[in-house]
């Protein structure tokens, strides 16, 4: 027994100094063997330390560099005598925003929150024609009706290879150039068309009336709670839902009520002209209407491509089920096919969504006075540049922020739940 221990003793000395003497009799640089322990490895070698390094070396030098370009820009400002600060908000814009209430009195800041409201205006409205519009392309693209598809075809084709800017100013352009002026235009059907602008009926809320904007939204609230119980009672008995005609009920019924118990002072508003001057109803201008066109043809364009290929994306199988238990073609489409072809599509029509709100600025080139072309006329009155970019910058990456944290919401929501 004692033989063999002082054999193992000298066999693990022997292994220990080969370790530290490497197989040829060399060193093994940053390589300690000790007794029964893991072979460890120099700092200068280790992949931890390595990716540490260059990350903390990245954001020394990312960090740097601002500090390099910021003391560079208040540098050239100091010299050139122009203000650091954001007091230039609270002066007198001196210039109106056509469009709105805004006076050449109130305030530059005033001003910017003006040109982001109508941003937001293009934007909203732009999103929801957009998507509804790409849908029925992307849908009549695949339609088994030659004209029909063909159609469609040569609308995305058309549309998304033209440049946007160059689309908004051809829509400009028919608008000056092909409706009437004001003084040849008449009121038709409520609607009044010319190139001042289009008016179209209107609803008019006087003082008094948000009790019964509220009853409205809880009436879209309690429409909600119908339509998820009706779900719910689906998936228990099997019974038809029809939830969607039951949310239409119960927010008419709500409306209804409403409007006899608190009777609101909202009255519709026709335009009529008189002269030169149009009063009553809802103005949609020049600026606003084709830059709003544009952003609507150009990214319906590519929502239709979208949904295209997330319908061709659906496993056949779903549609030969459908076909099994006997549904019309429509009702395929409706209750099958564009449920999961949506699923599919929710984060490329996402993008498109971002695009079509950056795009907003390409305004300036009609004069809509959206947030970067106020933020120009700021600057052209001689308030200064580089705070009055900055704030179109962070203005426009709120909006982007936002779509972007709606959009992960609504793709998570529809994303299905697996085992």
């Amino acid at each position: 027994m004692d033989s063999e221990h002082v054999s193992l003793g000298v066999g693990s000395e022997v292994v220990a100094r080969r370790g530290r003497a490497g197989p040829s009799g060399g060193d093994m640089a940053g390589v300690d063997l000790s007794d029964g322990a893991a072979p460890r490895v120099a700092v200068w070698r280790n992949v931890r330390v390595l990716r540490a390094a260059l990350q903390t070396g990245f954001v020394a030098g990312v960090v740097a560099l601002g500090f390099w370009l910021a003391g560079n820009l208040t540098s050239n400002l100091d010299r050139l005598g122009i203000r650091r600060d954001f007091d230039f908000l609270q002066q007198p814009a001196g210039f109106r925003i056509l469009g709105s209430d805004f006076e050449a009195s109130g305030t530059i800041r005033e001003a910017l929150l003006v040109g982001l409201a109508n941003s937001i205006r293009v934007a909203v409205v732009g999103m929801i024609l957009a998507l509804v519009l790409g849908i029925v392309v992307g849908v009549a693209r695949l339609s088994q009706n030659w004209l029909v598809a063909r159609v469609a075809s040569g609308f995305v084709e058309l549309l998304r290879n033209v440049p946007p800017l160059v689309l908004v100013i051809v829509f400009y352009q028919i608008t000056l150039d092909v409706l009437p002026r004001i003084q040849d235009a008449s009121v038709q059907s409520g609607f009044l068309l010319s190139n001042r602008g289009v008016w179209i009926p209107w609803l008019t809320f006087g003082e008094g009336s948000a009790p019964y904007v509220a009853t409205l939204g809880l009436g879209v609230g309690l429409a909600v709670l119908v339509a998820r119980l009706r779900r719910a009672a689906f998936e228990r008995t099997g019974r038809p839902a029809r939830a969607g005609l039951a949310a239409t009920a119960t927010l008419a019924v709500v409306a209804v009520v409403g409007w006899v118990v608190l009777a609101p002072p909202i009255e519709p508003s026709v335009p009529v002209l008189e002269g030169r001057l149009v009063e009553g109803g809802a103005s949609l201008y020049p600026e606003y209407l084709s830059l709003l066109l544009a952003m609507v043809l150009y990214t319906a364009s590519f929502i239709a491509e979208i949904v295209r290929g997330s319908i061709q994306a659906v496993p056949k199988g779903q549609t030969e089920a459908a076909d099994a238990l006997g549904l019309t073609p429509g009702q395929r489409l409706r209750r099958v096919t564009l449920p999961q072809a949506l699923r599919i599509a929710a984060p490329a029509t996402g993008n498109e969504f971002l695009n079509l709100t950056k795009n907003v600025s390409l305004g300036v080139a009609v004069g809509y006075a959206e947030l970067l072309r106020v933020a120009q006329t700021a600057t052209g009155n001689g308030q200064p540049a580089p705070q009055s970019l900055s704030i179109v910058l962070i203005g426009y990456l709120t909006l982007s922020i936002i779509i972007s944290l709606v959009v992960n919401l609504a793709n998570r929501r529809l994303q299905l739940v697996e085992r």
